[in-house]
């Protein structure tokens, strides 16, 4: 029997930001499957961000953010990269229609995601945050950079385009193509034992065969960034940042245009070089080591240096005295016995605290959520429990004998109890309205 594995230990979360199509006339979202398997095989939680209409605004509801991974979709809208140093190479009217017609599935312009790719990448550059971009993802990277795009590589470099082909749209899985990985690169780490088989390509770089499908790519690299590989038409196929990489220590910022999850064997799942996991395995790993970096610089701010606790305004300051108004109730009917007779007023008073007990047990452990719910049903049936033993002098009576019939240590547990109910959900009431106040 195999060991169960430790739920204590949070796994990081690495934000995958979905592409759309349409399906049965209605959008559907997606991300393939190769890019999540190979993030949850080496241990982190992919979290599929939706493409869906104002998201972008939204991206603080998706921390914490310990990896970003963003891969294939549609075009870059042009206006977010092209600038008076690119003028030159436009294409005109005619050329961007003939592009249209070639590639119609990847030359719309998606402002939406684009709006959420690049903020996610700009936030990954502020915070340090473990980037792998991959097709569309390494040119998102580039232009949040400050980098710029050809709109086409074939229309755009000319006579030196014939020397390779980028995409085959009749065999996206099989095709391949050359490129020069440049040694004292991670790209040339990963795969250093089958480059050797590729033999030398020129100053000193060595040859991989790689899968792409995309027309665009690099036209101006990013300042930040050094290039691993060309392509045989000088086409940037992949850079990163060697200031910002060293996976052991949550360093990561890299872009690949070509696709190592599907450089497969034919009906295998076989990569087709050992090296082509390693982008995905050293990403995880910078992922893992920025996560727990996070985890214990918190575990040593002074409680000195964390922000002082927000002020709640008059409405949660009246729902927080109405619930602690219901918990003294509550405790009063128990310890009386059953004398404590409720007003309506007390009873709205009961009904909010129970509606609170039983709704909010978010982030509680098992133990805590069912003492809680329990608390809140015995909260609820309060004021039903003493009208019943108002009906008739017998039943009080009754109650009283069972009340009777407990022993000091009962009785001292009940009260307890109580007491523990109000300190528990005075903390857990603390946590929540001052999380609701944060994201007024």
């Amino acid at each position: 029997m195999t060991s169960s594995p430790d739920l204590s230990r949070v796994l990081p979360r690495v934000l995958i930001v979905s592409r759309r199509t349409v399906r049965k006339n209605k959008f559907v979202d997606f991300v393939g499957e190769y890019h999540l398997d190979l993030i949850v095989g080496y241990g982190a939680v992919p979290v599929i961000v939706p493409r869906v209409a104002g998201v972008h605004t939204l991206l603080d509801s998706f921390e914490p953010i310990h990896g970003v991974l963003l891969c294939e979709g549609e075009d870059i809208d042009p206006s977010l990269y092209e600038s008076a140093d690119d003028a030159d190479g436009a294409l005109s009217p005619e050329q961007l229609e003939a592009v249209r017609r070639l590639h119609p599935s990847d030359a719309a312009v998606d402002h939406e995601k684009d709006s959420i790719e690049l903020r996610l990448a700009r936030r990954c550059l502020e915070r340090n945050i473990p980037y792998l971009g991959i097709c569309r993802g390494s040119q998102v990277l580039n232009v949040a950079c400050g980098g710029s795009l050809y709109q086409d590589v074939e229309h755009e470099l000319g006579p030196a385009a014939a020397a390779v082909r980028h995409i085959n749209y009749d065999d996206y899985d099989g095709h391949r193509h050359p490129v020069r990985v440049l040694p004292g690169t991670p790209l040339h780490e990963w795969f250093a034992g089958d480059l050797a088989e590729g033999g030398e390509d020129g100053g000193g770089a060595q040859q991989l065969m790689v899968n792409s499908y995309h027309h665009q790519g690099v036209r101006r690299l990013a300042q930040r960034f050094v290039p691993m590989a060309f392509a045989p038409d000088g086409l940037v196929e992949g850079f990163y940042d060697p200031d910002a990489y060293n996976p052991g220590e949550g360093k990561f910022i890299m872009g690949l245009q070509f696709h190592p999850e599907r450089m497969r064997k034919p009906g295998s799942d076989e990569f087709d070089y050992p090296g082509c996991a390693r982008a995905y395995q050293e990403f995880v790993r910078a992922v893992v080591a920025y996560q727990e970096k996070q985890v214990a610089a918190a575990a040593h701010v002074p409680r000195s240096a964390l922000p002082a606790s927000p002020r709640l305004n008059k409405e949660m300051e009246r729902r927080r005295k109405v619930i602690f108004r219901s918990f003294s109730l509550a405790k009063d009917m128990y310890l009386s016995g059953g004398r404590t007779h409720t007003k309506p007023a007390e009873q709205r008073d009961l009904d909010a605290g129970a509606e609170f007990l039983e709704s909010n047990t978010a982030s509680l452990s098992v133990q805590q959520e069912k003492r809680l719910k329990q608390m809140g049903a015995t909260v609820r049936n309060a004021s039903g429990y003493l009208n019943s033993l108002k009906l008739s002098d017998g039943r009080e009576a009754a109650a009283r004998a069972l009340m009777a019939e407990m022993t000091v240590g009962q009785l001292s547990d009940l009260a307890s109890f109580y007491q523990t109910m109000g300190r528990i959900c005075s903390e857990v009431l603390d946590r929540k309205l001052q999380a609701l106040h944060l994201h007024e």
